[in-house]
């Protein structure tokens, strides 16, 4: 829509950048939440994160966008 042209380097860039941001993000909450009493997989550190976006999105656009 905006008419943006990038080079294949720069979208692999970018895609790296966003996938070793969401990476360290989610082995974080797994670190901080997993426990030997109650592991965690990393498939629901994931999903913690998405639920935690989706809720600070909702909070910050109000509930009628």
């Amino acid at each position: 829509l905006q008419s943006f042209f990038w080079t294949e380097a720069e979208v692999n860039d970018r895609l790296d950048q966003i996938m070793t941001r969401a990476f360290h993000q989610v082995h974080d909450i797994w670190l901080r939440e997993n426990t030997k009493e109650d592991p965690l997989t990393v498939r629901q550190a994931a999903y913690m994160l998405a639920v935690k976006r989706v809720s600070d999105a909702i909070a910050k656009r109000g509930i009628y966008p």
